[in-house]
């Protein structure tokens, strides 16, 4: 019984995360952006991973600045490496933890390209390419592939300045990145 009523605030979290989801893919990012960070409050920097995880994720595209896009990326790897098989089982079945890892990995590459970091974005790149066996021959996992090729070769045509490198802030699956400049991973700072 204990456990139904433990499921059913499961859904009813992610659904609310949802719901939020939508209002930002209909064009509401500064509304989202709001209500992503009163659920992010309710949830809170020791909830459960997979919300933590599912609301960074997508609290990250409704930012407009990339470095506070990139911190959002960093906190849903963060919450990813705290995620257990059995804990996304209990969610939904066609889950499989390592296959967040290419995403994941994607999504931070992309943010160094916008913050001109091209060696941190190739750094990311190895690692989503590392981990993309994980992923299903489904659509999801062909457009995750697409989405790094394509990235890969807008990599590939940028300079490489020597001078940036991977800060290491976002290590392989299992090590709990920090925010760029060491801070940990948690509620945005004020004008983060």
């Amino acid at each position: 019984m204990a456990q139904q009523r433990e499921q059913a605030a499961d859904d009813a979290m992610m659904t609310r995360i949802g719901q939020v989801v939508m209002l930002a893919h209909a064009g509401d990012r500064e509304e989202a952006r709001q209500r992503f960070l009163g659920l992010w409050a309710e949830i809170g920097a020791d909830g459960d991973p997979l919300h933590r995880c599912t609301l960074a994720h997508y609290m990250a595209d409704t930012q407009d600045d990339p470095a506070d896009e990139l911190a959002w990326d960093l906190r849903a790897l963060s919450a990813a490496d705290g995620l257990t098989g059995e804990r996304l089982a209990a969610h939904e079945e066609s889950l499989a933890l390592r296959a967040l890892y290419p995403s994941l990995h994607l999504n931070l590459a992309a943010d160094y390209v916008k913050l001109g970091r091209p060696g941190a974005a190739r750094s990311q790149l190895a690692r989503a390419w590392a981990v993309v066996d994980a992923l299903g021959d489904d659509g999801y996992g062909a457009g995750v592939r697409a989405a790094l090729r394509r990235l890969e070769q807008r990599v590939a045509a940028l300079p490489d300045s020597g001078a940036d490198e991977d800060d290491g802030s976002a290590g392989p699956p299992g090590r709990s990145p920090g925010r760029p400049g060491g801070d940990p991973l948690g509620p945005p700072r004020s004008g983060t």
